[in-house]
């Protein structure tokens, strides 16, 4: 039976300029159909204005929040010492700065959306997998930052109203005035998505640094509190750098590895703006590395500061603001966190999974409605279980995160790099019956890349506390490094089903 599909605008010509950018013939019509709406077509050439500062400033605004200083701060509280937590944070944004720069070149230079690019190696409609994934994974993200929101409201309105307010009766483990906290962080995100995007880029412009000096506000009064820097510095490893040491910072690479896999598949969501190559790649280059470094030597610093002081490692900054005596001083700081925690929320857990959903059904969903799901689905993931602690937060919820993000990065890098060198045509993203069509608007061998790449990567993986043992426990051994095996695994196996499709084509 032939399965009969809407009818299509007609392929739209394209252009090429000069530097290499392509877009839309202007005397050409733009693509249509059920599988385009506005959010989802490509950037004209003339609206791609973001330069280096613009993708060094988006960074700096994303890598200062509460999630990145507890990936840093949480490797001193499962055992490491700063120079070891520093080393494995520095080393895992320069790994993952390449599949950043490598999926984000498709950006400046077609001006489409991640969901869209990832047309032309899953198919028109098989592009809906990895963007659902890539979605799901952001409203997990959500859900955390926004109960980090909650929190910090929570303690903030604990210091103004006293013991009642902190030592409420408890609802599901929590006092009830937490999960109060919580709903009123939601609905100010959402009643500023309904404010329109504009109204965060200007709220960003002047958030990022303004989280750096709080971060720094944090790390003088620590010192003072542990007599100096030196405390800071000399709080030993539990670990030493023998063999102890190594079994911890595999899996730990691979977590910060997976904090940032999700803006490596949709890094062209944002470089879609860029004004060229060199913009989007020094702009990530100078702004990904050095902020999550530096940021993360601040979080380490107060950290071994805390245990220092207080005897233990506290690596939620929120709970470790909440003990200081100054109610200026705590009113900072955990405002701080609120600014920190709005910004990336909106910035990055936010964006991507609009256009995400909306590539589900273009015509029925657009951002605004894309976003709102998002924080809907960002609650039902029980954030409160993801964040209760270190080793879940690290090894399980990054280690997955990273595992499966890795494997489609894996099939987009291959596809755009190694089989098609960069060359796309923009009108078969959007139409039926073009090149990026496949069998039915989906591309098979992505799919069984994707699966294979992500049942080797988390397949032996330690589900806990989400679950109790390994779905599969003889590939347990592949489990600290899934993060690579996925990317490695789907990016092999999917170039050689594509030359092996070339081969049959040619034998017909």
């Amino acid at each position: 039976m032939t399965e009969t599909v809407p009818p299509d605008s007609p392929p739209a010509a394209q252009v090429t300029l000069p530097d290499g950018r392509v877009e839309i013939a202007p005397d050409a019509p733009a693509p249509s159909g059920p599988y385009a709406n506005e959010d989802l077509l490509p950037v004209p050439v003339e609206k791609r204005t973001w330069t280096t500062y613009n993708f060094s400033a988006l960074w700096v605004g994303m890598a200062h929040n509460t999630a990145s200083w507890t990936l840093a701060s949480g490797l001193i509280a499962v055992g490491m010492d700063w120079k070891q937590a520093v080393l494995t944070i520095a080393l895992a944004n320069l790994i993952v700065l390449v599949p950043m720069l490598l999926t984000g070149h498709a950006g400046p230079k077609y001006g489409i959306p991640f969901p869209v690019f990832a047309r032309a190696s899953f198919g028109v409609r098989g592009a809906n997998l990895p963007a659902v994934v890539r979605a799901l994974v952001a409203c997990g993200w959500f859900g955390i930052q926004t109960w980090i929101g909650g929190e910090a409201i929570y303690f903030l309105a604990g210091k103004l109203f006293g013991d009642g307010w902190k030592n409420a009766s408890e609802v599901g483990g929590y006092a009830w005035t937490m999960w109060l906290s919580f709903a009123i962080f939601w609905v100010l995100q959402v009643a500023i998505i309904y404010r329109g995007m504009e109204t965060i880029r200007r709220f960003e412009n002047w958030a990022a640094p303004f989280v750096l000096v709080g971060a720094g506000v944090m790390l003088w009064w620590m010192s003072s509190k542990a007599g100096g820097f030196g405390p800071l510095l000399d709080q030993p490893s539990k670990l030493g750098w023998g063999g102890d040491f190594w079994k911890l910072f595999w899996p730990s690479l691979m977590g910060m590895i997976g904090f940032w896999s999700t803006l490596s598949l949709n890094i062209p969501d944002f470089t879609r703006y860029g004004k060229s190559q060199k913009a989007q790649t020094w702009g990530q280059a100078l702004g990904l590395p050095t902020t999550m470094t530096l940021f993360a030597f601040l979080s380490v610093m107060v950290t071994s500061g805390s245990q220092a002081v207080y005897g233990k490692a506290i690596w939620d900054p929120v709970q470790l603001a909440a003990k200081t005596d100054n109610v200026a001083g705590i009113l900072f700081a955990l405002v701080t966190v609120l600014v920190a925690t709005l910004s990336v929320n909106i910035a990055a857990n936010l964006v991507s999974p609009a256009f995400d959903f909306s590539n589900i059904a273009p015509r029925k969903i657009n951002f605004r409605t894309g976003a709102l799901a998002t924080c809907v689905l960002g609650v039902l993931i029980f954030p409160w279980k993801l964040y209760s602690d270190p080793q879940g937060y690290i090894f399980t919820w990054l280690g997955l995160v990273g595992g499966l993000l890795g494997t489609v990065a894996g099939i987009l890098i291959a596809d755009y790099w190694i089989l098609r060198r960069t060359k796309l045509d923009l009108a078969d993203l959007y139409r039926t019956g073009g090149r990026y069509w496949y069998d039915g608007g989906w591309n098979w061998r992505a799919v069984v890349a994707f699966v294979t790449g992500g049942v080797l990567a988390i397949g032996g993986a330690d589900f806990h506390p989400l679950i109790d043992g390994r779905p599969i426990p003889a590939l347990e051994s592949l489990a600290d490094y899934g993060w690579a095996v996925g990317l490695g695994t789907s990016m092999v196996l999917y170039v050689v089903l594509m030359l092996l499709r070339g081969k049959e084509k040619a034998t017909v």
